[in-house]
C-alpha cells in the first residue's frame, strides 16, 4: 500500500505541464531541432532513389535526343546531296542513256569530278554511285566487282519501292558494289533514293551513297552515361548500326521494345541489372539506346545516405548541447523573476529586478519594476480618489437643495412681474426658468432633441432681450429628428460662441442657422453664423485642442482658456466620453465670413447614459 502511494506523485511529475521549465524547454528544443532533422533524413533517404533515378532518366533522354538530332542532320545532308546530284546536267544526261550505248569519256570524267567534289567537301562520305534504269552506273569511289545486274540488287529495289523517297538502308549487307578503299559492310551505312520522272512517274535510276560509320560513331563514342554507361544505335529491324565493344548487344532482344517512340525499361543480364532508355528517330527510324548499370546510381545513392547519416549525427549532438544550454539560460532568470513576484504578491513593493539582460526576460524584469512603481502610484491615487469621492458625495447631497429653492424663487419673480405689468421681465424670467429646468433635466445626461431646442430657444429669447434685432436665429429641423436623444446642453455653448465671438464682433445684425440632418447612422448638427470668423492661427490652435479636449481641460481652467475654447472643449469632451472618439465636433471658419461648427452625434432613440435620478417631487 505504501509503495502505491509513493508511485502517484512520481507519475504526476512525469506530466509535461508539471515538469520544471528547464525540462520543458529542453524537450521543446529537442522536438523543434532534432525531430524535424530526423524526419528530413528519413524523407531524403526515402525519396533520393526516385529523385536520382528521375534525374538520370531525364538527363539521358535529353542526351539521346541531342544525339538523334546530330544523326538526323548527318543523314539529312546526304539527302540534300542526292537532290543536288539529280539536278546536275551530266547526271540527267547519264540516266537517259541505254545500257547498250557506250558512255562518253567526257561525261564520265565530268561526273567523277562532280562526285569527287562532294567527298572532298564531306569526307565522311565513302562514295557516291548513280545507277540508271538499264543497270549502267557511274561513281568516283564505288564500282561493281562482277557482272551482276545492279537493278536486281536488294538496295536498288528497296529504293525503287519508295518512289523517290529518301531511304536509309543501313549496313549494305550482300551486294555487288564495293569501294576502292574496300570498306567492309560493317564500316559503312548506305542510303539511296530513286530518281523519278516528274511527268511519267517512271524510275530513271537510283543514287546510292555510302557513309563512313566512324562519322556516326564519333557522335556517340565519347558520350558516357554515369561511370560506365554508353550509347548504341539500332535500325528499325533491331540490327546494329553502332555499338561499342563489350556491349550487351549480343544479349539484346528487339522484343523488349514496345510501340512507343521512346521509353525506359530494366533488364537483368547475367548477374547485373541494366537500365535501357531509348528514343526512335522519326527521320531515320533508328533507335538510339542508352545503357547503364543500375549499380552506378545505387552507389551515388549510398553516398548520399552516408552524408545524411553524418549530418543527422552532428545535428543530434549539437541539438542536445544547445537544448541544455538554452534551457538553463532562459529558465534561470525566469525562476529568479518568479521568486520576486511571489514576494511582491505578499505585499513587499520595495523589491526590484537587478538583471542586465537585453532579451525578453530582461525586458520582462524592467516591466516588473515599472509595474511595482505604477502599483504604488495607483495605490496613492486610489486613496486620493476615495477621499475626493466622499467630498463629491457630500457636495451632491448639498446641491439637491438648490433646484427646489431656485424654481420657487423664479416662479415668484415671474408672477410678481406679471402682476406689475412688466411683461418683458415676465417673459425673460420664464425663459430663464425653462433654461435652468431643462439644464438640470432631473439629473439625466441625455435629453430629447426637442427639449434641447426648447432650451436653446429660451436662451435665445433672453439674448434677444439684450441684443434686440442684432441676432436672428433660424432652425432647419425635421419632425422625426426631434425625438432623437442627444447629450444635453450641447447647443447653448455653440450658440453663445456664435453671438459673443462672431456676431457681436461684426457690424450690423447677424444670423445664426441651426440645422439637423440624419446621415446613415449619425445625426449631423451644424451651428453656423455669418460673424467675424476666426483667423488661421487661432483656428489651427482650436482644432489641436479639440483633438484632445480632456488634456486641455485638465491642465487649464475656464479663465485660462481664451475666447470660445472652453465651451467647445466641454461639449467635445462630453460627447467623446459618452460615445467615443468617432463622434464629436469639427470646426470650420473663414475670417470676415463666419464660422461653422459641425457636431457628429449617433442616432439614439432612447437615453443611454443617466446620472443621478432625481424624482419630480424632489425637483418641485
Amino acid at each position: 500500500m505504501r509503495s502505491k502511494k509513493k508511485a502517484i506523485p512520481s507519475w504526476k511529475q512525469l506530466r509535461f505541464s508539471q515538469m520544471p521549465l528547464r525540462y520543458q524547454l529542453s524537450i521543446l528544443f529537442l522536438l523543434i531541432g532534432i525531430v524535424p532533422a530526423l524526419g528530413l533524413g528519413v524523407l531524403v533517404n526515402f525519396t533520393v532513389d526516385r529523385i536520382v533515378e528521375r534525374q538520370v532518366e531525364d538527363n539521358t533522354l535529353q542526351l539521346i535526343g541531342k544525339v538523334n538530332q546530330s544523326l538526323d542532320k548527318s543523314i539529312d545532308n546526304l539527302q540534300s546531296i542526292t537532290y543536288l546530284a539529280e539536278f546536275d546536267e551530266d547526271v540527267q544526261t547519264f540516266i537517259k542513256e541505254t545500257r547498250n550505248e557506250r558512255d562518253p569519256r567526257q561525261l564520265t570524267e565530268n561526273m567523277s569530278s562532280f562526285f569527287q567534289g562532294f567527298t572532298t567537301l564531306y569526307p565522311e562520305i565513302a562514295g557516291i554511285m548513280v545507277v540508271n534504269s538499264q543497270g549502267a552506273y557511274l561513281s568516283n569511289e564505288m564500282y561493281a566487282y562482277n557482272d551482276a545486274d545492279l537493278t536486281e540488287e536488294e538496295w536498288f529495289k528497296q529504293a525503287v519501292g519508295q518512289k523517290g523517297i529518301f531511304t536509309v538502308i543501313g549496313h549494305p549487307g550482300k551486294r555487288s558494289v564495293t569501294t576502292h578503299v574496300n570498306y567492309t559492310p560493317e564500316e559503312v551505312v548506305s542510303v539511296a533514293r530513286a530518281l523519278v520522272d516528274s511527268e511519267t512517274q517512271d524510275i530513271k535510276g537510283v543514287i546510292l551513297i555510302d557513309l563512313k560509320l566512324r562519322s556516326l560513331s564519333g557522335i556517340v563514342r565519347d558520350i558516357t552515361l554515369g561511370k560506365n554507361g554508353y550509347l548504341m544505335i539500332l535500325d528499325e529491324e533491331g540490327e546494329k548500326i553502332y555499338a561499342p565493344e563489350n556491349s550487351v548487344l549480343r544479349h539484346f532482344n528487339a522484343s523488349w521494345f514496345d510501340d512507343n517512340s521512346s521509353g525506359t525499361f530494366n533488364k537483368q543480364i547475367g548477374n547485373e541489372n541494366f537500365q535501357f532508355q531509348y528514343q526512335t528517330s522519326s527521320y531515320t527510324g533508328w533507335r538510339t539506346i542508352g545503357v547503364f548499370d543500375t549499380g552506378d546510381a545505387a552507389l551515388a545513392v549510398r553516398e548520399i545516405h552516408f552524408y545524411v547519416v553524418c549530418y543527422l549525427f552532428i545535428v543530434c549532438m549539437f541539438g542536445l548541447t544547445a537544448a541544455y544550454v538554452l534551457s538553463q539560460s532562459i529558465s534561470r532568470p525566469i525562476h529568479h523573476l518568479m521568486s520576486l513576484m511571489q514576494k511582491a504578491e505578499k505585499g513587499d513593493m520595495t523589491l526590484r529586478y537587478l538583471g542586465n539582460r537585453g532579451d525578453e526576460v530582461g525586458q520582462l524584469g524592467i516591466s516588473f519594476n515599472r509595474m511595482l512603481q505604477e502599483i504604488k502610484k495607483l495605490m496613492v491615487i486610489n486613496r486620493q480618489k476615495e477621499k475626493q469621492k466622499q467630498e463629491a458625495e457630500l457636495r451632491s447631497l448639498t446641491a439637491h437643495i438648490k433646484p427646489h429653492f431656485l424654481y420657487n424663487t423664479l416662479d415668484t419673480i415671474h408672477w410678481m412681474a406679471r402682476k406689475q405689468g412688466a411683461d418683458d421681465v415676465s417673459v425673460m424670467i420664464q425663459s430663464l426658468s425653462k433654461l435652468f429646468r431643462i439644464g438640470l433635466s432631473k439629473g439625466s445626461n441625455m435629453i430629447p432633441l426637442s427639449q434641447e431646442i426648447e432650451h436653446i430657444s429660451s436662451y435665445l429669447q433672453i439674448q434677444k432681450t439684450r441684443y434686440r434685432d442684432r441676432v436672428e436665429c433660424h432652425m432647419d429641423i425635421k419632425e422625426d429628428e426631434l425625438h432623437c436623444y442627444v447629450v444635453k446642453l450641447m447647443l447653448q455653448p455653440l450658440v453663445e460662441n456664435a453671438i459673443y465671438h462672431g456676431i457681436k464682433a461684426r457690424r450690423g445684425a447677424g444670423t445664426i442657422l441651426i440645422k439637423v440632418r440624419k446621415q446613415e447612422e449619425a445625426l449631423i448638427i451644424t451651428v453656423s453664423d455669418n460673424g467675424a470668423g476666426v483667423d488661421e492661427d487661432r483656428l489651427r490652435q482650436l482644432r489641436k485642442q479639440l483633438d484632445d479636449p480632456l488634456v486641455t481641460l485638465e491642465t487649464h481652467n475656464e479663465e485660462q482658456l481664451p475666447g470660445r475654447s472652453y465651451g467647445l472643449l466641454n461639449v467635445q469632451a462630453r460627447i467623446q466620453l459618452t460615445f467615443g472618439p468617432s463622434y464629436g465636433i469639427t470646426l470650420d471658419s473663414t475670417q470676415g465670413e463666419g464660422t461653422k461648427v459641425t457636431i457628429i452625434h449617433p442616432i439614439v432613440t432612447k437615453p443611454q447614459v443617466m446620472l443621478d435620478h432625481v424624482t419630480e417631487e424632489e425637483e418641485r
